[in-house]
């Protein structure tokens, strides 16, 4: 049996996020199609993580196993000419059966997009989250700077969520403006639900001047929800690269 790695880019804008649901559109279930039509095989899809509504990937990575044997560079191009076009599979490669693209992660990347603009866009309103007020980018760029290392971040996550530790490490914060568009970039060995949706929203607490840069140790210290910023709205999220030990 083939195992075959994925590299997918989405709009995730008509979906309810990766994971399959019951009469929902969704992102897994798309590809599993697909790859059904072509192999005849119902595959089990795993991604290195799921992403929810409205949330899009530049490099989302998944696996499946196969018993077909249509050639690998042929498999994406067989894949792309079925699906919608909102997806896209940039890339594919055929790995040791022992490759697990959710279990193997070693660090993604997640980038946030404010438009900071007076008053928005129309054509990228569902690629970017709007927000006309200025904000201050160099309290913004200090204040990222705290969320690097290991650290507790049970202020950062949503209620509901279902994972046992809250203890993350982020390995690289990056923070930068362009074209009035502000880009928040954070590298980590993995996020907790809606994790990065409230760090921006935080970071923009900053850029409004209502929390301090250094205060951001104090929130980390804290553990409490209570103290963070608001969770930023899912259009301006991207999963963009997903990292794995090199051969």
């Amino acid at each position: 049996m083939r195992n075959i790695k994925l590299v997918i880019e989405y709009d995730g804008k008509d979906f309810n996020g990766w994971q399959k649901q019951p009469n929902k559109l969704n992102i897994q279930g798309e590809i599993e199609k697909v790859i059904y039509s072509i192999t005849g095989e119902e595959v089990n899809l795993i991604a290195s993580g799921r992403t929810d509504a409205g949330v899009h990937a530049i490099g989302q990575v998944a696996n499946f196993k196969t018993n077909s044997n249509i050639p690998i560079d042929k498999f994406g191009l067989a894949i792309n000419s079925r699906l919608k076009k909102s997806i896209v599979i940039k890339d594919v490669e055929e790995v040791d059966e022992r490759f697990h693209s959710r279990y193997l992660c070693k660090q993604k990347t997640y980038r946030y997009i404010i438009n900071n603009s007076k008053y928005g866009t129309a054509i990228y309103r569902n690629l970017e989250y709007h927000f006309p007020v200025k904000l201050n980018v160099n309290d913004m760029k200090k204040a990222i700077k705290f969320f690097e290392g290991e650290h507790d971040f049970k202020a950062f996550k949503a209620s509901g969520t279902s994972s046992k530790s809250s203890v993350r490490t982020i390995f690289n914060t990056n923070l930068y403006e362009k074209d009035d568009r502000i880009y928040i970039e954070l590298t980590g060995n993995g996020f907790l639900y809606n994790m990065v949706r409230i760090i921006s929203g935080t970071l923009l607490e900053v850029g409004l001047g209502k929390i301090r840069p250094d205060q951001i140790k104090e929130i980390i210290a804290s553990k409490d929800r209570e103290n963070a910023g608001r969770t930023l709205p899912p259009q301006g999220l991207y999963l963009v690269r997903v990292e794995y030990d090199k051969k």
